[in-house]
């Protein structure tokens, strides 16, 4: 006996439908995924002025960390041909220094920010300078990602700190480089004031901060004795 449609297969409701389904999986995702991506840009954009104001702050607020003697400032660009000049308004995108004064306008010291490679990141600091007595008299990291409890000791501890105090940089006649260029040494076996003594279980990033330094003094420091008349002039040119 023959039954009507015996043998012909029909398809049941569900085949055809799953690519429908998974298209629009795809495109809700995609939809998801578009939407995110967006916030996260308008975050970003809404967010980063916020960021840079607070580091602006927070870079103005060291100036005077690193200077203590400052109660006023000036910053400096240093233009290529190993010239400074005060800075015209907000100039973005050169290199500046910061020279503080006392209330009477007398030059007693000159912030340096400085930048190189940490054990895990880039570590930026800042750095006082007294250009008559030839000694850095302040260190202040801005922005580290060294290992919290070790590596970040760079910014807490006090005994490292203190290497800031009176740290001899001392240039040659000529002001061609260091009489006596920074080195570290291990906790306890410093004999010279041009030494960094390193905080224990952090050698990497106390050499770090050491090699900075030793690298910006060297550029910048013959800079700043070049340029110290206009320095001591302030902004009065």
């Amino acid at each position: 006996m023959h039954m009507h449609g015996a043998g012909h297969h029909h398809p049941s409701a569900g085949e055809g439908g799953d690519d429908v389904s998974s298209f629009r999986m795809i495109l809700t995702m995609g939809t998801i995924g578009l939407l995110a991506g967006l916030l996260i840009v308008v975050t970003y954009r809404l967010t980063l002025p916020i960021i840079e104001q607070n580091k602006a702050e927070f870079l103005q607020r060291a100036i005077f960390d690193v200077l203590p003697n400052a109660s006023q400032k000036q910053a400096f660009v240093v233009e290529k041909d190993g010239t400074l000049r005060p800075e015209r308004g907000k100039e973005k995108r050169v290199f500046k220094i910061y020279a503080g004064y006392d209330d009477r306008g007398k030059l007693v010291g000159v912030a340096i920010e400085a930048k190189g490679q940490g054990f895990q990141d880039v570590i930026h600091i800042i750095y006082g300078y007294d250009p008559e007595r030839e000694v850095i008299v302040g260190m202040k990291v801005l922005e580290s990602k060294e290992t919290p409890g070790l590596g970040s000791k760079i910014e807490t501890d006090p005994e490292f700190i203190a290497n800031f105090k009176a740290l001899v940089v001392k240039l040659t006649p000529d002001l061609s480089d260091l009489v006596h260029p920074l080195e570290m040494v291990k906790k306890g076996q410093k004999t010279a004031d041009w030494q960094i003594e390193a905080i224990t279980g952090a050698t990497i990033s106390s050499r770090a901060i050491t090699n900075i330094l030793l690298k910006s003094s060297r550029e910048i420091l013959p800079i700043i004795q070049r340029n110290l008349d206009v320095l001591k002039q302030g902004a009065s040119q």
